[in-house]
């Protein structure tokens, strides 16, 4: 069993390492996402420098990457009574990834689209849930990052309530909760402040 989760482990980490802002902008427009507005590699700041026509893209690669370490995981332990312990694992290998590429120099993005993805994958149900309390909260606020917080701090404590006998995907659950909020701390501290700039996703040039 010890092959099947270092397989899971490096190729779901590997995975994460191609980030859908940066690979799309150097294609569209041969820049660094990370050299424009906040120099974040996620959707946000691709949204706002290059609109939102080709952040489908983005979307794509950032949610099939996930879909797929997940499914990796969940595909390599399933002979070992373990598919729901492998997608998990693949999950937070694949948001490491996503956070901290060792291939792009550790500067990563904050997670999310590939967070809500392994949200969909451990249990599509609260994947919807969370997915649904970042609608509303961005919807009603224009926030990005305040529906981010809100979504991805709350699923560690849903999937936890509601499937209380998984221990490891549980724990992934909050380690993925506490993460993509840590990740997210200076945007906290902005909203805070009331410094931090509102988004329109379907536009370019959207900051209110």
């Amino acid at each position: 069993m010890v092959l099947p989760i270092l397989i899971t482990i490096v190729v779901s980490y590997l995975l994460g390492n191609l980030n859908g802002a940066i690979v799309v902008a150097r294609l569209v427009a041969h820049e660094d996402v990370r050299t424009k507005g906040s120099g974040n590699a996620g959707l946000t700041n691709f949204t706002r420098n290059y609109g939102s026509k080709t952040s489908i893209f983005v979307i794509a690669i950032d949610m099939g990457k996930a879909i797929a370490a997940c499914l990796l995981g969940g595909l390599l332990l399933k002979d070992y009574g373990l598919y729901q312990e492998g997608v998990a694992l693949g999950g937070l290998c694949v948001i490491l990834g996503h956070d901290f590429p060792a291939l792009l120099g550790f500067r990563g993005g904050k997670g999310i689209l590939s967070g809500v993805t392994v949200a969909l994958m451990m249990d599509w149900k609260l994947g919807l849930l969370v997915f649904s309390i970042f609608l509303i909260a961005y919807f009603l606020t224009h926030y990005v990052s305040l529906g981010s917080v809100l979504s991805s701090g709350s699923f560690g404590f849903f999937y936890a309530w509601f499937h209380r006998e998984s221990l490891f995907p549980i724990i992934v659950g909050f380690v993925l909760s506490g993460l993509l909020v840590w990740m997210h701390r200076a945007n906290i501290g902005r909203l805070i402040r009331g410094e931090e700039r509102k988004t329109n996703l379907l536009s370019k040039g959207n900051a209110k």
